[in-house]
């Protein structure tokens, strides 16, 4: 496949060598230095893209695909408050977007995980939930993407619950709030725990990353498989859960 790489920074760097290594080539690689190559590229020599730059040049990257009949794949995050309008997009072009918080197989059957001890727990109201995630200082946003994901996911399904909120520091927050703690230390990851705590004892799942490796490459098999699909895709639809 041709492959063209939007952001290449570390995450960009990884999947361009785990691409090659499973024998794609590699059109182009645009970054905040060479974004004008873009409108140089001939649409016509890419098969698939795969976008993970920053927040703040996401959505126009994926506009561009959706606009040039590229399919996408989406690792960045922190663009989500524009979800709505670019899934909008991806449907008046008859598009095709994949998005994901995270693409490492593990951490989607944590996802899973996290979902049934929610239903587990939705009548214990001894126990308070917490969600927590560890990444490097690198990272921009917070919280994570994936640390979003599991929050929605025990929300919807625990119904003590009607939203999230980051925490800093010790403050109380309204009731039904779940929260979310960031921090940032090097070198991490990424590490994701999911605690419901109680007086008499605590219940943790957690998921902990030893390098990139795993998203990168769950990025590139997503990537193989995209083109041909239409519509707003996530890793359900990719792992048939």
């Amino acid at each position: 496949m041709n492959i063209l790489i939007l952001g290449y920074g570390k995450m960009g760097k990884i999947i361009s060598r785990l691409a090659m290594s499973r024998g794609h080539h590699i059109v182009a690689k645009i970054n905040i230095e060479n974004v004008s190559d873009l409108e140089n590229l001939d649409r016509d020599k890419v098969d698939v893209a795969i976008e993970f730059s920053q927040p703040d040049a996401a959505v126009g990257n994926i506009k561009w695909c959706l606009e040039n009949a590229v399919p996408v794949v989406v690792g960045t995050t922190g663009w989500l408050d524009h979800k709505d309008e670019v899934s909008k997009w991806c449907e008046e072009k008859n598009g095709s977007l994949f998005y994901a918080s995270n693409f490492s197989i593990g951490v989607n059957i944590f996802f899973k995980v996290n979902a049934f001890l929610a239903r587990l727990m939705q009548d214990q109201n001894a126990y308070q939930a917490s969600v927590e995630e560890v990444h490097h200082t690198e990272k921009r946003d917070a919280p994570s993407g994936t640390a979003i994901t599991l929050a929605e996911g025990l929300i919807q399904n625990n119904n003590r619950y009607r939203d999230w909120k980051l925490r800093d520091g010790e403050e109380p927050l309204a009731e039904g709030t779940l929260p979310i703690v960031s921090k940032r230390i090097d070198p991490a990851p990424g590490t994701h725990i999911v605690q419901y705590v109680s007086k008499v004892d605590d219940i943790t799942i957690q998921h902990e990353a030893h390098s990139r490796e795993g998203f990168a490459l769950g990025a590139v098999m997503v990537a193989e498989w995209l083109p041909g699909k239409k519509g707003v895709l996530s890793m359900n639809d990719f792992l048939d859960f």
